[in-house]
């Protein structure tokens, strides 16, 4: 198997990147080449100062001349900058020379090069990203954070699907328990959309729970939540903040006071145990579901263990063919929408 990394997307490329694809590649015990796309000068010397992961790996490199910022628009860089290595990744998909695709970079260009490139799965009119939320013992994936600004609810009906199978065959969660998120239980809470759309999951095949509220997914018994991208993405970006000052803050009163440096000190276990179940690199990266293709999504901040994990979950969602399920699953769905019209 093969996956394309974007060696030049993300705060820390190449080096955090092409560090973490030859350990991902070990891992693998040579089962997975990891196809570096970027600078091939840049990467080389990364490779050369991690010889040791290097003699292990199975690893080759495709350049590419340009590099899609953060802050570029994904429509412009795609005309300007048809080097760029995101773009050059996918082509390596669609053109069957790899199997997957990893990137850290912009997730916009990503999305839009996937789309050009690779299209949508047959049945899906949209594709959505999913993400991982921690809570006490478990996690649930919340779909979609980002990828649509407005969603139909038959596009929210495709997103639980989706998100059902990734859990399902991903995470090892039978029969997922999948949620709406609204402003309340009740099934006639919420705008036109979540009404729309808590009927037709309340017909599908899926293992429907209703409707949870905001101040329920860290505790919630759902595995899969659902939401239109435009509040996903919100959610998301308040979370990742709300964990970063709140990091800040226990280390800035713990180093002012003595006593608390010491209660820090006897508390290292307990804070290693939640930041494992916090901390991005422990997730790798965020599926985006409903292209043809496999193509994970990275922290802009990975470093190299999370884009290992990024790679080994990549790597699994082609060997448990994570796209022929969401197409079976979504054309079962619409053999059931006709069976009803006609009944």
């Amino acid at each position: 198997m093969k996956i394309a990394l974007d060696a030049m997307g993300g705060d820390n490329a190449p080096d955090a990147l092409v560090e973490g694809g030859l350990i991902a590649s070990n891992q693998c015990k040579g089962e997975v080449e990891v196809v570096f796309v970027g600078d091939l000068e840049r990467i080389e010397e990364v490779i050369k100062r991690n010889q040791q992961l290097a003699d292990k790996a199975r690893y080759s490199i495709v350049h590419a001349s340009q590099v899609v910022e953060m802050d570029e628009s994904p429509a412009i860089a795609i005309k300007k900058k048809p080097d760029a290595s995101i773009f050059v990744a996918q082509k390596l998909q669609k053109e069957g020379k790899v199997d997957a695709v990893v990137s850290a970079g912009s997730t916009g260009a990503a999305m839009a090069s996937a789309l050009l490139t690779l299209g949508r799965l047959k049945g899906v009119h949209r594709p959505a990203i999913g993400t991982f939320v921690p809570h006490e013992d478990d996690f649930t994936f919340l779909i979609d954070v980002g990828a649509n600004v407005d969603s139909k609810p038959r596009n929210l009906v495709e997103f639980a699907i989706m998100g059902s199978i990734f859990t399902s065959k991903i995470m090892g969660k039978p029969r997922p328990k999948v949620a709406l998120l609204s402003i309340g239980e009740e099934k006639k809470k919420g705008n036109e959309l979540t009404l729309q759309v808590h009927a037709e999951l309340s017909q599908s095949k899926l293992n429907f729970i209703g409707n949870v509220e905001g101040n329920d997914i860290l505790n919630s018994e759902a595995n899969v939540i659902v939401c239109d991208g435009f509040v996903g993405n919100i959610l998301l970006k308040f979370a990742e903040n709300l964990y970063e000052v709140l990091r800040e803050q226990i280390k800035r009163n713990v180093r002012g006071s003595k006593i608390a440096m010491m209660g820090a000190f006897l508390m290292t276990r307990v804070f290693k145990i939640i930041k494992k179940t916090w901390d991005y690199e422990e997730y790798g990266g965020v599926p985006l579901l409903g292209i043809n293709g496999v193509v994970i999504i990275s922290h802009g901040r990975s470093t190299a263990k999370a884009i290992s994990n990024a790679i080994l979950e990549a790597r699994e969602m082609v060997d448990k063919k994570i796209n022929e399920i969401i197409q079976q699953e979504l054309e079962n769905q619409r053999g059931m929408e006709i069976v009803s019209e006609n009944a």
